[in-house]
């Protein structure tokens, strides 16, 4: 199947980190934008950060600046998110998505919906003391 899988996903307190990885299935990574998502308990799923295949230029929603680092090694086809002084709110499941017919832009895969692309199955990320 052409799709992604996420893995990485954990438990930690407040002020720990994580890495989750995002690795293709059935096609290459190409210059296709990566994004990750997340999805907390009866919130929608919202966009938190993007890397370019292009020209790797990064992307992050405000609530993760300078928390989190979105990476990519062309070489093992794998895009990474370092999560870093995690905190509560950022407790969910997270998701990576492409769109390998779509624009290559993250502006274009950050707006994704769950029906277009490829997406990941999901890893938990739970925060909490």
């Amino acid at each position: 199947q052409e799709r992604l899988v996420e893995s990485g996903g954990g438990s930690v307190q407040p002020g720990g980190s994580l890495r989750l990885s995002c690795t293709p299935s059935g096609f290459s990574l190409d210059y296709y934008a990566i994004g990750w998502f997340r999805q907390a308990p009866g919130k929608e799923r919202e966009g938190v950060s993007c890397i370019t295949g292009t020209d790797g230029s990064t992307t992050y929603t405000d609530s993760v600046k300078g928390r989190f680092t979105i990476s990519r090694d062309d070489d093992e086809e794998t895009v990474y998110l370092q999560m870093d002084n995690l905190q509560p709110e950022d407790t969910g499941v997270y998701y990576c998505a492409t769109d390998r017919f779509g624009p290559l832009s993250c502006d274009y895969v950050l707006k994704m919906t769950p029906g277009i692309g490829s997406w990941g199955q999901g890893t938990q990320v739970t925060v909490s003391s």
